[in-house]
Parts: C-alpha cells; sequence; structure tokens
C-alpha cells in the first residue's frame, strides 16, 4: 500500500512539474510574441511614412487609454475605455458564438466522418469546394439567407472561419488511435461507436486542444468580418466609422485592443490545455 502511495505521489509530481514547466514556456513564448508584435508595429509606424496624424504607435495608443492628456481636460482616458468597451465586447460575444458553432460542426463531422466513409465520401467534396471560395466572396449569399445584423449571419460566417482548420485537426487525431487499443476494445466485443468513445476521442485530445487554440484567432477574424459585413457593431462595424470620421486614436486603440485580447485568449486556452494534458498524464502533448 505504502509504495502504491509512493508511485501515486511521484506520478503527481511529474505531472504538476511538466504542467509548471509547460506554463513558463507558454508565457514566454507569449511575452516574445507581444514583443514581436509591438516592434512590428512600432517599425511599420516609424518607418513606412505614414504621417503621424493617421498612424498611431503603440505609445500614443497606451497614452490615450490610459494617461489623462492634460491639454484636452474634456478628453479622459477612462472616457476612452468607456467608449471602447461595449464594442470589445459585442466583438468577444460575435467571436464566442462563431468559435462555439464551428467547434461543434467540425467535432461532430469528425465523428460521422470517422463512423462513416460514405458520409465521408459525400461531404468532404463539398466541404472542400466551400474551403476554396473566399468567404467575402459567399459572404453576401449568406446574409440574404440569413438576414443582415442577424445573429445567424454572424454565427454562420464566423463557424466557416473556424470550421475546415479544426475538421482538419480532429480528423487527424481521430485517425491517430492506437491500433492495439482499438483491437482491444474488438476482442471484447466492442463496436465501432465504443472504439470511437473510449480509444479514438481521448486520443485525439490533443488534437481538439489544437483546433481550439488556432480557431481562437479565427474566431475573432470571422466576428469582426461579419460585424463589418452584416451587423456593423462591435469593433469591425466601428472600423470604417473610425476612419471615416478621422478618429484614428480609437482606430489603433481598437485594434490593439482586440490584438491583445486574441493573444491573451490563445494562451489561456494553451494553459487549459496544459492542465488537461497533464492530469490525464499525456506529457508528450505539452508543449
Amino acid at each position: 500500500m505504502t509504495t502504491v502511495s509512493s508511485i501515486q505521489v511521484g506520478l503527481r509530481a511529474e505531472r504538476r512539474k511538466a504542467f509548471l514547466s509547460s506554463l513558463g514556456r507558454s508565457s514566454l513564448n507569449a511575452l516574445i510574441t507581444l514583443v514581436v508584435v509591438i516592434a512590428a508595429w512600432q517599425a511599420i509606424v516609424s518607418f513606412t511614412g505614414i504621417s503621424p496624424y493617421v498612424a498611431k504607435g503603440p505609445i500614443e495608443v497606451f497614452n490615450y487609454l490610459f494617461v489623462d492628456n492634460p491639454d484636452k481636460p474634456n478628453s479622459t482616458s477612462a472616457e476612452h475605455r468607456e467608449l471602447l468597451a461595449p464594442l470589445v465586447v459585442q466583438t468577444l460575444s460575435d467571436s464566442l458564438l462563431g468559435f462555439a458553432v464551428g467547434m461543434v460542426i467540425a467535432i461532430v463531422l469528425a465523428v460521422m466522418f470517422s463512423l462513416s466513409k460514405a458520409i465521408e465520401a459525400g461531404v468532404m467534396p463539398l466541404a472542400l469546394l466551400l474551403r476554396s471560395i473566399p468567404l467575402v466572396s459567399i459572404a453576401p449569399v449568406i446574409i440574404l439567407i440569413t438576414g443582415r445584423g442577424t445573429p445567424a449571419s454572424v454565427a454562420v460566417i464566423g463557424s466557416i472561419v473556424v470550421l475546415f482548420p479544426a475538421l482538419a485537426s480532429v480528423l487527424f487525431g481521430l485517425s491517430r488511435a492506437s491500433k492495439e487499443s482499438l483491437d482491444l476494445v474488438r476482442v471484447y466485443g466492442g463496436g465501432t461507436f465504443v472504439s470511437l468513445i473510449k480509444v479514438s476521442i481521448p486520443g485525439a485530445l490533443p488534437s481538439l486542444f489544437a483546433a481550439a487554440r488556432v480557431s481562437v484567432p479565427g474566431a475573432v477574424t470571422g466576428a469582426l468580418l461579419a460585424e463589418w459585413l452584416s451587423t456593423g457593431a462591435g469593433i469591425g462595424g466601428s472600423i470604417l466609422k473610425f476612419n471615416a470620421s478621422a478618429q484614428f486614436e480609437y482606430l489603433w486603440s481598437s485594434v490593439a485592443l482586440i490584438t491583445f485580447i486574441t493573444l491573451l485568449l490563445y494562451n489561456i486556452v494553451q494553459v487549459i490545455e496544459n492542465i488537461v494534458l497533464a492530469r490525464m498524464g499525456m506529457a508528450a502533448g505539452l508543449r
């Protein structure tokens, strides 16, 4: 009994160490990415010859959002954040809708393809055809069917951006199920569905999380596109308004905020992935 307890304690310690190591790497990668993005942003503003009236750098955006200008007492940083907050919340809500719908459809299709090659042969060519068509070109048809400014149009446009990369990743994970484990399930009388539930889906968790991570920026992109083309709400719908009214501070601040939040959400999904995989002992899936 003592030996078993010692082994369990040792396994917990190894999983905790693997998780902390992976968490440290994820945080370092996020910091490096943030530094690179800010450096590239500043380089574009400084060396492309764009007018300072139009182009706003990282320092200017930070001051605009968090530092009050004594020369403009009627325009405070709190007011700037108050204006942008509802737009960010709306875009994140639209992103969540597209992300959820796209991931659910991708998982359902991947499971159906795994259960039936006939379904895969019938549906996959249509999916590949839709993937090859630029979303902007079919967006008017989607809006005509679902209605302009409706949540359905946001869900469809956002889910299309998420669907295809997620479907490919989940299918890849399901196809790499252990042959020995599948044979063991069949020996004990389990069918294809039982093999899928007991072996394929648990083994595809790393690919499922990879699909979720990749889908986070895709969902935000889809939400911005849907807001621009359909609803006119959120950051996607306000960018043209800010540009037309020469409110370039709001324009750059809104883009910077949604970019930073997207990076943050990406890393949150990666941390959740690390926790789950470490909990299940899938140390190989940790990065």
